[in-house]
């Protein structure tokens, strides 16, 4: 963008995508379609190159940026609204499948207006909340087909069975295994997420209405909130809290640049959605971070249709809709007395609650050469039943490949070395568990194991025996507490590393072994 002002010696592009980024959600203009603004510059550099050109120069603009340069002049305002180019913006926040349509809409610039500031939320597709102990785990996606955002819970489930094996590698004694074939699937009939395609309305309000199930047969009503995060210096303070850490979210197990205040594990959680926890303008939304307020309507059936809830949740104040004025108190006079007074609403709040999601940075989940343990997998945990980990790995120097060539032995043919030298790649570092979602022992956002070197200061054995043949072992430490996270300790444990999809935990205490699997996704975003 400052190449762009340079280049007609405007800088007005600049100025107004700035001011456009500080614009209170109060603000409705489309900062596109709105020509009232363009004035033609007196020497545009830009608007006099080939067409090609400028469509290639637009297409590295950001939508506000690209917004700002249509109000240049009528050359590049045409040039701008080309569709390609909003095409594009839109398939940049669709990761795993091809967007062909912009169904509802007539435009894909329209399609990408009707669903501003949310596309974050298919953008990084990954959330993980604070919701109880145990937590969720949501994939985002788009669905071309209704032009909807959404979201669904991913859930696993296996069958529970266990079988002893004879592993002198391992254990002197027979060992219980825990045997591990999860299902991991999308809770698809009821949905956490789902926004439709819209151009009227408040859509940048802190708070956005979710039309998730029929208000006839389901009384749970679910607003989206956009977070702000909290200074620096305030979440690196709450994150040295003992737990729950001040209420931060995400925890510091799960690294993070952007941290916001949460509901309290036991107290209400409207409380955190309070003024001075939500974006007053744009530049404010954070966009790893939204919230979820859920409440259960009070409203008789018979009022199904009457929307009156409580408008303004920043201010207090109670909001009636149209059809208030057909179906009204008035008439009604036996309904104050279901809320002790005439001045009630006709719709009550019960249960209140708000539950904070976070994303994940895709560096900590996508495994490379050099650490392919990383990502997102499933783990087995008895009675508890499935749970959803964040794998991560820690190298604490990169890799010295010309030192590492230099080791290299006449008697090593090829092979060899190069099996070597990929062993030495892989097999350094840290690798620790974090819980994306949890349970009453040990919840969500905490550790459940650490291996802490997976290199020959870790090294165990290498198992000779079936069924973990071949699997390398290294020194873990297990993560166990009492209900309700007390007490909470590392016991002894070993890790198998059984392949770079499947590992296995040795609770060395407990004489048992269970299973993790890495979990794909990207086989998830795609709606069939």
């Amino acid at each position: 963008m400052f190449g762009l002002a340079a280049m007609d010696g405007v800088s007005r592009p600049c100025s107004l995508a700035m001011a456009m980024h500080e614009v209170p959600f109060n603000n409705h203009n489309d900062t596109v379609t709105d020509q009232s603004f363009i004035t033609e510059p007196s020497n545009s550099g830009l608007a006099s190159l080939p067409s090609e050109l400028i469509d290639h120069i637009l297409s590295y603009l950001s939508p506000l940026d690209l917004s700002a340069v249509s109000r240049v002049s009528h050359v590049l305002y045409a040039h701008a609204l080309a569709d390609h180019l909003w095409q594009s913006i839109v398939q940049a926040n669709v990761p795993g499948g091809q967007v062909t349509t912009s169904y509802p809409c007539a435009s894909f610039r329209e399609l990408y207006v009707a669903h501003d500031p949310h596309w974050f939320l298919t953008k990084y597709k990954i959330w993980f909340c604070d919701k109880d102990l145990s937590g969720k785990l949501v994939i985002a996606r788009y669905d071309e087909r209704r032009g909807v955002i959404e979201g669904y819970q991913l859930l696993a489930t296996s069958v529970v069975s266990s079988s002893e094996a004879n592993s002198p590698s391992l254990m002197q004694t027979d060992l219980e295994i825990h045997n591990f074939d999860p299902q991991v699937h999308l809770h698809l009939d009821k949905p956490i997420l789902q926004i439709g395609a819209t151009t009227s309305g408040n859509k940048f309000s802190a708070e956005t209405r979710m039309s998730l199930e029929d208000k006839h047969t389901d009384a749970m009503v679910s607003n989206l909130l956009l977070a702000r995060a909290l200074p620096d210096s305030t979440a690196a303070e709450l994150s040295n809290r003992s737990f729950p850490y001040g209420n931060v979210w995400p925890p510091p197990a799960i690294p993070a640049a952007t941290r916001v205040s949460a509901s309290h594990l036991v107290e209400d959680g409207a409380a955190s959605a309070v003024p001075h926890d939500l974006p007053v303008r744009r530049s404010e939304i954070s966009d790893k971070v939204f919230k979820i307020r859920s409440w259960l309507d009070t409203s008789p059936a018979s009022f199904a249709n009457i929307s009156l809830n409580r408008g303004d949740s920043l201010n207090g104040g109670w909001s009636f809709n149209s059809a208030a004025s057909l179906f009204g108190q008035v008439s009604r006079p036996w309904l104050p007395s279901l809320f002790g007074g005439s001045d009630m609403p006709m719709s009550v709040r019960l249960g209140d609650s708000v539950t904070t999601y976070s994303t994940l940075e895709p560096d900590l989940y996508t495994p490379t050469a050099d650490q392919p343990w990383k990502g997102i997998w499933v783990g087995d945990y008895s009675s508890h039943g499935c749970e959803f980990l964040l794998i991560k790995q820690n190298h604490a120097t990169p890799f010295d490949e010309e030192a590492f060539d230099a080791t290299r032995t006449d008697c090593e043919t090829e092979a060899e070395f190069a099996r070597r030298k990929t062993d030495a790649r892989k097999y350094r570092g840290s690798l620790e568990a974090v819980k994306l979602t949890g349970d009453v022992n040990v919840p969500r956002g905490e550790c459940t194991f650490v291996a802490d070197d997976l290199g020959e200061n870790g090294f165990v054995t290498t198992v000779q025996e079936q069924p973990f043949l071949g699997a390398r072992v290294v020194q873990s430490k297990g993560h166990i507490a009492r209900s309700g996270f007390t007490h909470d300790r590392y016991i002894p444990s070993q890790l198998l590393l059984i392949s770079e999809d499947r590992l296995a935990q040795l609770w060395v205490g407990y004489n048992h072994i269970s299973f993790f699997q890495r979990v794909n996704i990207d086989q998830f975003l795609v709606p069939s």
